[in-house]
């Protein structure tokens, strides 16, 4: 059953009649109702088009947020071979809101880490909702570390509200194990890929973000902080996060123009929630291109494009 968003109530009524129409007729093989299901399957195609075809800052980040959308386990389960999910940080526990592990893309061996969400009520708990811990961001450093030592391409999936703010979390460090995450990042000497799958959320997501190359799905959001953390705090009110979300500039078309993101996936008409098969491939695509893109670089030279390419960032100006 489809899970419809706040602004796709007229699809769902739609979408609901013609699918009350099919339930009927399969009571009721004498009854053909094949041509008003097919008029409302062209109505609500041509709504969902129109939704879709220009959503304010604040739909975007309701469509990152969309439950059904593909997460980090099912971008890995489709596009990675013999994948071999390593385990904890060799300090204090498992996160398990960050996997990672080696694995095979199109046959070349890789390094993968990305943030998992969870797909029910028990795994989303479980996986903290895909908010990592400092043991999370000090897997991730153990995992670069062998790559890099290896030789291995690093591609991290990024689908975070944000690094954990738990009393727990900020006692063990979480500042310093988010900043040395993003000090490995720019360290390395290998291809570092980064793909923004849902929401990038503050240096929970920079943290692992700091890459080479930065794509986005077309729906995605990075931002500093949340529409609703950052209505809160310039006007103490969080139901102001659609002005928010307009000034933060944190969809994938703002973040393109300003240099943080050099390429935008397409997402299937209606987000990658609609058909997350067709989702998966385009990331897919997008990576074998990214990773000939940085080919036959040296280390040193990677990681000095690398840093360049922070240091650069603003140079574009943030004029509306």
């Amino acid at each position: 059953m489809t899970l419809y968003l706040d602004f796709e109530k007229p699809l769902a009524e739609i979408e609901g009649k013609a699918e009350e129409l099919r339930a009927m007729a399969r009571d009721n093989p004498e009854m053909d109702v094949s041509k008003e299901a097919s008029a409302l399957d062209k109505k609500a195609g041509e709504l969902l088009t129109s939704l879709y075809a220009n959503l304010s800052p604040w739909r975007k980040c309701q469509v990152a947020r969309h439950p059904e959308r593909p997460h980090c386990i099912d971008y890995i389960e489709a596009l990675f071979t013999e994948f071999t999910p390593l385990a904890g940080d060799r300090n204090f526990a498992d996160d398990h809101s960050v996997m990672g592990g080696m694995a095979r893309f199109n046959d070349m061996p890789v390094m993968v880490i990305g943030h998992e969400k969870g797909n029910d009520t028990k795994s989303r708990i479980a996986r903290n909702f895909g908010m990592a811990r400092p043991e999370g961001y000090r897997k991730a450093i153990r995992l670069m570390d062998l790559a890099d030592r290896f030789g291995l391409p690093v591609i991290t999936l990024v689908d975070t509200p944000g690094a954990y703010p738990g009393k727990g979390a900020e006692e063990r460090g979480q500042s310093e194990a988010i900043a040395r995450s993003t000090e490995k990042c720019l360290a390395l000497k290998v291809p570092l890929i980064s793909v923004i799958i849902g929401e990038g959320g503050s240096g929970g997501a920079v943290a692992f973000a700091s890459a080479n190359r930065v794509a986005m799905l077309e729906h995605s959001v990075y931002s500093v902080i949340s529409p609703e953390g950052c209505a809160s705090i310039l006007w103490k009110d969080s139901e102001k996060m659609r002005e928010s979300a307009e000034a933060l500039r944190l969809t994938a078309k703002d973040l393109h123009e300003l240099g943080v993101c050099d390429r935008i996936i397409a997402e299937p008409k209606g987000g990658a929630h609609r058909d997350p098969a067709v989702a998966v491939k385009a990331v897919g695509e997008a990576l074998k291109s990214m990773l000939a893109e940085l080919g036959g670089k040296s280390g040193d030279k990677l990681r000095k494009d690398r840093r360049g390419k922070y240091l650069a960032l603003g140079s574009k100006g943030l004029a509306a």
